[in-house]
Protein backbone atom coordinates (compact mmCIF):
# COMPACT_ATOMS: atom_id res chain seq x y z
CA UNK A 1 0.00 0.00 0.00
CA UNK A 2 1.46 3.38 -0.97
CA UNK A 3 2.20 5.96 1.74
CA UNK A 4 -0.51 8.28 0.37
CA UNK A 5 -3.15 5.53 0.44
CA UNK A 6 -1.94 4.45 3.89
CA UNK A 7 -2.25 8.01 5.23
CA UNK A 8 -5.75 8.38 3.79
CA UNK A 9 -6.76 5.06 5.32
CA UNK A 10 -5.49 6.16 8.72
CA UNK A 11 -7.20 9.55 8.44
CA UNK A 12 -10.49 7.72 7.88
CA UNK A 13 -10.17 5.67 11.07
CA UNK A 14 -13.04 5.74 13.47
CA UNK A 15 -12.29 7.31 16.81
CA UNK A 16 -11.71 4.98 19.70
CA UNK A 17 -11.57 5.18 23.46
CA UNK A 18 -8.88 4.11 25.89
CA UNK A 19 -9.51 3.53 29.56
CA UNK A 20 -7.89 5.91 31.98
CA UNK A 21 -6.46 4.58 35.21
CA UNK A 22 -6.24 6.84 38.21
CA UNK A 23 -3.32 6.68 40.59
CA UNK A 24 -2.00 9.29 42.98
CA UNK A 25 -4.67 11.73 41.80
CA UNK A 26 -3.69 11.89 38.14
CA UNK A 27 -5.14 9.96 35.23
CA UNK A 28 -2.92 7.90 32.94
CA UNK A 29 -3.87 5.97 29.83
CA UNK A 30 -4.01 2.18 30.09
CA UNK A 31 -1.03 1.18 27.89
CA UNK A 32 -2.12 -2.42 27.27
CA UNK A 33 -5.58 -1.34 26.12
CA UNK A 34 -4.10 1.48 24.03
CA UNK A 35 -1.66 -0.90 22.28
CA UNK A 36 -4.40 -3.46 21.55
CA UNK A 37 -6.97 -0.91 20.40
CA UNK A 38 -4.49 0.92 18.17
CA UNK A 39 -3.41 -2.36 16.56
CA UNK A 40 -7.01 -3.44 15.91
CA UNK A 41 -7.93 -0.03 14.47
CA UNK A 42 -4.93 0.00 12.13
CA UNK A 43 -5.61 -3.56 10.94
CA UNK A 44 -9.23 -2.65 10.13
CA UNK A 45 -8.28 0.56 8.37
CA UNK A 46 -5.24 -0.68 6.43
CA UNK A 47 -6.66 -4.15 5.70
CA UNK A 48 -3.40 -5.78 6.71
CA UNK A 49 -2.00 -7.50 9.76
CA UNK A 50 0.15 -5.65 12.25
CA UNK A 51 2.77 -7.63 14.19
CA UNK A 52 2.76 -5.30 17.19
CA UNK A 53 2.10 -1.80 18.48
CA UNK A 54 4.12 -0.24 21.29
CA UNK A 55 2.81 2.99 22.81
CA UNK A 56 4.51 4.92 25.60
CA UNK A 57 3.64 3.99 29.16
CA UNK A 58 2.48 6.35 31.90
CA UNK A 59 0.87 8.82 29.48
CA UNK A 60 -1.00 11.50 31.39
CA UNK A 61 -4.47 12.34 30.13
CA UNK A 62 -3.75 15.76 28.65
CA UNK A 63 -6.50 16.67 26.14
CA UNK A 64 -5.13 17.97 22.85
CA UNK A 65 -1.67 16.47 23.30
CA UNK A 66 -0.21 14.08 20.74
CA UNK A 67 2.18 11.15 21.02
CA UNK A 68 3.62 8.40 18.85
CA UNK A 69 3.35 4.62 19.01
CA UNK A 70 5.75 2.28 17.18
CA UNK A 71 3.91 0.05 14.68
CA UNK A 72 5.71 -3.12 13.51
CA UNK A 73 4.50 -4.90 10.36
CA UNK A 74 5.04 -8.64 9.74
CA UNK A 75 7.93 -7.88 7.33
CA UNK A 76 9.74 -5.99 10.12
CA UNK A 77 9.03 -2.51 8.74
CA UNK A 78 8.42 0.04 11.48
CA UNK A 79 6.22 3.11 11.25
CA UNK A 80 4.99 5.67 13.75
CA UNK A 81 1.30 6.12 14.46
CA UNK A 82 0.51 9.62 15.68
CA UNK A 83 -2.33 9.75 18.20
CA UNK A 84 -4.15 12.65 19.85
CA UNK A 85 -5.85 12.61 23.24
CA UNK A 86 -9.29 14.09 22.58
CA UNK A 87 -10.70 14.63 26.06
CA UNK A 88 -10.36 14.08 29.81
CA UNK A 89 -11.94 10.62 29.44
CA UNK A 90 -8.81 9.51 27.53
CA UNK A 91 -10.62 9.15 24.20
CA UNK A 92 -7.85 8.87 21.60
CA UNK A 93 -7.79 9.33 17.80
CA UNK A 94 -5.20 8.15 15.31
CA UNK A 95 -4.32 11.22 13.25
CA UNK A 96 -1.52 9.89 11.07
CA UNK A 97 0.97 7.18 10.17
CA UNK A 98 4.48 7.96 8.97
CA UNK A 99 7.74 6.16 8.24
CA UNK A 100 9.83 5.76 11.35
CA UNK A 101 13.40 6.96 11.62
CA UNK A 102 15.60 4.05 12.69
CA UNK A 103 17.06 4.70 16.12
CA UNK A 104 20.13 3.11 17.58
CA UNK A 105 19.38 -0.17 19.28
CA UNK A 106 16.33 -0.97 17.13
Amino acid sequence: MSPAVRLCAVAALALFSSAAAYGCGSAVIDKAKLDDTTQASLERSLHEKIKSVDCPSDLSVDPGSTFECVVVFPDGKRESAILRIRDKDADVSIVGLKPRQVERGE
